[in-house]
């Protein structure tokens, strides 16, 4: 399996720091967010990974080159603007090929055991996600999980990680496109999956949430 860390985007509310360095590049625990992401897949099996790129992209491509440092190969999908999450992943699969893959977002950090998410079975589903509790920042959640189906109801919030089919995007044009309208007409169509997130997750969103997870991971509680 394969599996695609996204992080072509602006990071707008970590201004000043994502001035000078993409969001996935900002440390935590003496290592860069994406790092962290790159570490936890390798020890879950994938050393194949896609990884789209656009805001002071070079730094990205010139931090961690093609993945041999640790251990993996990384191709990377560069995008002259941000596409969102739908449109880079349409971007990048001709380098994620025909088989399911996980996508991750690069700017969260997750305590979990990543092999339970490259073991999950998508079945006839074009999708399935992990969902975990509402944080405080978004507390009315996007999706529910019924019977190990998501629906269309906010109850939880869907973490960004995902395990996808090619073919639930394959048909679609290039450009700019999110996917929180793609994922609710596969719900109406019944073929997204989800199951809850076993482990800590933390949109690191802001400069305080950044420092918040810094110092504890530098000081061992995490």
């Amino acid at each position: 399996m394969k599996a695609m860390i996204l992080a072509a985007g602006r990071g707008e509310r970590m201004r000043p720091l994502t001035d000078s360095l993409p969001k996935p590049l900002l440390a935590a625990g003496g290592k860069p967010l994406i790092v962290h992401h790159i570490e936890k897949l390798k020890r879950a099996g994938i050393s194949e990974l896609v990884i789209n790129h656009a805001w002071l992209g070079h730094k990205l491509v010139a931090a961690l080159g093609d993945g041999s440092a640790f251990g993996v190969s990384i191709r990377w999908s560069a995008e002259e603007s941000a596409l969102e999450t739908a449109g880079g992943i349409v971007q990048a699969l001709p380098l994620l090929g025909s088989d399911p893959f996980l996508v991750i977002n690069g700017d969260t950090w997750i305590d979990a055991d990543y092999a339970t998410l490259v073991s999950q079975p998508l079945g006839s589903d074009l999708a399935h996600l992990w969902l975990v509790p509402n944080p405080p920042q978004h507390p009315d959640g996007d999706f529910s999980l019924q019977a190990g189906r998501v629906q269309d109801a906010p109850a939880l919030t869907f973490s960004g990680v995902g395990l996808y089919h090619p073919a639930a995007f394959v048909s679609l044009p290039c450009g700019a496109r999110k996917l929180a309208p793609l994922l609710r007409d596969w719900m109406a169509q019944g073929r997204v999956g989800g199951s809850l997130l076993t482990g800590e997750w933390r949109d690191i969103g802001t400069v305080d949430r950044l420092r918040e997870l810094d110092d504890q991971l530098l000081a061992g509680t995490h």
